[in-house]
């Protein structure tokens, strides 16, 4: 990366890669990389639509989705006041630029991410902007081109922000089914929520030179695996030594790269059909931002932040296992990815409830310290969440609804996982849901989180045990980041609101399921009977929705997370 320093009067910068000091307007004229060394500095989202759009081609989206701050978040500073500094900051009103362009003279959509806002952070706003640009590409039956640059889901936005992972992916999902193509340029840095959802689930995925893109950024994986990193380790020749990517293009070469694959995909010919998603019909769901209408849904109400997320975590605590063999009957567990593993933090198979055949896939902790060792936490490799779409296909295929049991304090953010392409695993577990055509219900039993909880969340219907936490990021790991210390953990788990009341009331979860006082584990007989009851009370009315209509009804769910929407809720400007 090339790092420019101003010096006598910014005529010259200094190469972070190699430490070269550099005329400034010989590294414009080479696109701002390096031509000593090859390192590529970062742009910002004006210059890279500079470098890639026909001249005066670029037309920008023309609204702008409301400005939101869901749950009120405050660390050292309100969550607002953030958002004013970065737009004087940057110049921008969001961590994207969307808009229509031309590229070699074939029409095109286009969203570029400005790792300068907010670290490009993937918020309600910015989901909102990108859907938009995705359903402007459906209308004008054109290509879609994502330039993705973010450290992930924006914290500061709680779960609303982890659901714009789904509602873009689903947008990328009916231009597949449109047939038009899309493509994903993934830039210094792609990591965390944006790299497991649309930046890895479009059609072709290309690298620019010096770019990193990952699940778990290098710091998170040296703290959970405590040993050095390969050499290279996520770089864009790592990933594609490693198969996650289609090419890697240095900076001068990538409109040209991006105007052949337009023409070659006979970009702006009309396809055979386009059945998107109406924009404007909304869901017959809770509506976002409100509480729960259901009395039954209600529930009671949760106590300290903090303390719901040690009681999900107990090690006591029921797990997918424990309810396999008493809210259901007659399990038989299917194993293998059929691609050369068995992730033993994913369970999954065939069983009965309540007199009908289903398929469940869930997280599995375990309750000492060898079982949790050996299944991982809970956290899923790339072939759990690849066994976990293969048992979802196999619903489908024999037209068996999916319950999924969710309990993760995320996805594994191992070497190895980075290797075998767990964003991407991610991202296709998100993307097959949202098309999957028979009905799914999510159950958050203990810990929901972030990227590897969604990865089995993207539901008709989602509940909640009433002590489980859902979240898109840990406590510790935001207070990591906003607070002075991890000792500010408590503060942060308040501050997410990622107890089951208060998603209830975001609209992000349907439905509470009561436990046995004080907590499931000290009744899991009385948690395996409510979490049966609430499963049917949910799926029952399900079974007999047409796949199409089901499709269409679950993408409309998410869609509701949009900024315009959740604006209009929440009474922001």
């Amino acid at each position: 990366m090339t790092a420019t320093v101003p010096r006598e009067g910014q005529l010259w910068s200094r190469c972070g890669a190699c430490a070269t000091l550099l005329y400034r307007k010989r590294l414009r004229r080479n696109l701002d990389v390096c031509p000593e060394c090859g390192a590529h500095a970062r742009l910002d989202a004006p210059e890279r639509l500079l470098q890639l759009v026909d001249p005066g081609s670029f037309t920008p989206l023309p609204d702008r989705p409301a400005e939101v701050d869901p749950i009120g978040f405050v660390d050292l500073l309100p969550y607002p006041h953030r958002l004013t500094a970065a737009r004087a900051g940057t110049g921008l009103a969001e961590a994207v630029v969307c808009g229509t362009a031309t590229i070699g003279r074939h029409p095109c959509a286009l969203a570029v991410m400005d790792f300068r806002f907010l670290g490009g952070s993937l918020g309600c706003a910015v989901g909102e902007l990108i859907t938009r640009a995705a359903e402007q590409a459906l209308a004008d039956e054109v290509p879609l081109i994502l330039v993705t640059a973010s450290g992930g889901a924006r914290m500061q936005e709680g779960a609303l922000s982890l659901m714009q992972m789904a509602t873009v992916s689903q947008a990328i999902a009916a231009l597949r089914e449109a047939g038009l193509l899309t493509v994903s340029v993934l830039t210094d840095p792609t990591y965390g929520g944006v790299a497991a959802s649309f930046a890895t689930n479009t059609d072709v995925l290309v690298a620019e030179s010096g770019a990193r893109m990952g699940f778990a950024g290098p710091r998170v994986i040296r703290q959970v695996t405590g040993r050095p990193l390969p050499e290279g380790f996520q770089t864009a020749d790592f990933l594609l030594r490693h198969g996650q990517v289609d090419m890697v293009v240095p900076r001068h070469a990538l409109r040209g790269r991006l105007a052949a694959l337009l023409a070659a995909a006979g970009a702006g010919r009309r396809p055979a059909s386009r059945p998107g998603v109406p924009r404007q019909e909304l869901p017959p769901t809770t509506p976002v931002g409100a509480a729960p209408t259901d009395a039954g849904q209600a529930g009671p109400a949760g106590g300290d932040a903090w303390e719901t997320v040690r009681l999900a975590r107990h090690p006591g605590r029921p797990t997918t296992l424990d309810y396999l063999e008493t809210a259901f009957d007659g399990f038989v567990e299917l194993h293998g990815d059929r691609l050369g593993a068995d992730c033993p933090a994913v369970v999954g198979g065939l069983a009965r409830l309540g007199g009908r055949a289903v398929v469940v896939i869930g997280h599995q902790k375990g309750h000492t310290t060898a079982e949790l060792v050996g299944r991982n936490f809970g956290m899923a490799s790339p072939a759990g969440h690849r066994k976990a779409l293969r048992l979802m296909r196999l619903a489908a295929r024999l037209g068996l609804p999916v319950v999924t049991l969710v309990d993760t304090p995320g996805a594994d953010p191992g070497v190895n996982a980075e290797e075998q392409g767990q964003a991407a695993a991610i991202a296709e577990n998100i993307l097959a849901l949202t098309v999957l055509p028979t009905p799914v219900v999510a159950v958050i039993t203990g810990e929901g989180g972030s990227g590897g909880a969604l990865a089995l969340a993207v539901a008709d219907r989602v509940l909640m045990f009433q002590h489980a936490v859902y979240s898109v990021i840990s406590p510790e790991g935001c207070a990591a980041i906003l607070w002075p210390d991890r000792g500010a953990a408590p503060q942060a788990a308040r501050a997410l609101r990622l107890t089951a009341p208060d998603l209830c009331r975001l609209g992000v979860v349907d439905g509470l399921v009561p436990e046995p006082a004080p907590a499931a584990h000290h009744d899991p007989e009385a948690a395996a009977r409510s979490l049966r009851e609430a499963v049917l009370a949910h799926l029952l009315p399900l079974l007999d929705v047409p796949p199409a209509t089901l499709v269409r009804r679950r993408r409309q769910r998410f869609r509701r997370f949009g900024a315009a929407r959740l604006g209009a809720r929440t009474g922001a400007r």
